[in-house]
């Protein structure tokens, strides 16, 4: 019972830091980047949105039916948080929980390897965590801005979640099984989502210029990139400092 407190406490360490790490490089890289898309975004709509409201009309009913018309769009649009300070505290709060997720996640996966024994090890389970939940998704679904057409979600979330099954497999054979079939075997998981092809939208066109979002998928790679070799530093530089040479899951389960 021990090891799995450890699991979680390590887990809980190296998504706070590696959450926290993220946060910071996303306001400086990738938030600007967000925000002018949303001026494109905005510009290309607020034509649409005017000319959505009641016709012209010679009585006082002509304001009244514009009234609701603006306040089903508020409605529709939704609360979220304002610039500044209270938009970059809740990035910071989604981050850390989402940094702790793919913690546990690789700290467990790196514990039924036999663990990760120390911080430069970590750098390495690190870059195999942004290879299999990062690098491979985003050759076939690249980051996307506000107002970027995108293909039907559901569809998305099935092709991505295969790629991701599929990469963490291929990678885990060529590292733990030396077999030159099982090598070939890896190869093929991790090149067949992409023979098949991610879910695309019917029309790419778009008010975002292909530079800026050019600069985003760029954004996005390098800061994902260093939060998971954080991660993957900070989980085995914790362990190393709070199980020793304690076994894994692994052996223990052995």
């Amino acid at each position: 019972m021990t090891l799995f407190r450890n699991v979680v406490f390590i887990a809980a360490i190296a998504g706070l830091v590696a959450g926290v790490v993220l946060a910071c490089m996303q306001a400086y890289a990738t938030v600007p980047l967000i925000l002018k898309a949303e001026v494109y975004e905005q510009a290309g709509g607020g034509h649409t949105h005017d000319h959505g409201l009641a016709p012209a009309a010679t009585d006082s009913n002509a304001m009244s039916s514009a009234m609701p018309a603006e306040a089903a769009t508020a409605e529709e649009e939704g609360w979220a948080p304002a610039d500044g300070f209270e938009r970059f505290a809740f990035n910071v709060v989604a981050n850390v929980v989402t940094g702790i997720g793919f913690a546990l996640i690789l700290v467990a996966a790196s514990e039924f390897a036999g663990g990760i024994g120390n911080w430069r090890q970590g750098l390495f389970w690190g870059f195999a965590g942004f290879a299999v939940f990062t690098l491979a998704p985003n050759l076939g679904l690249p980051p996307e801005l506000p107002a970027m057409p995108a293909a039907d979600l559901a569809q998305r979330q099935i092709w991505w979640t295969a790629t991701v099954v599929a990469t963490a497999a291929g990678l885990g054979l060529l590292a733990f099984r030396k077999s030159l079939p099982l090598a070939v075997i890896a190869v093929g998981l991790i090149v067949a989502p992409h023979i098949v092809g991610a879910p695309q939208p019917d029309s790419f066109e778009s008010p975002i210029p292909d530079g800026l979002h050019h600069q985003f998928v760029v954004a996005v790679t390098l800061t994902n990139l260093v939060f998971w070799l954080v991660l993957g530093a900070v989980a085995g530089l914790v362990r190393g400092r709070l199980t020793g040479t304690a076994t894994g899951l692994r052996d223990s389960f052995a």
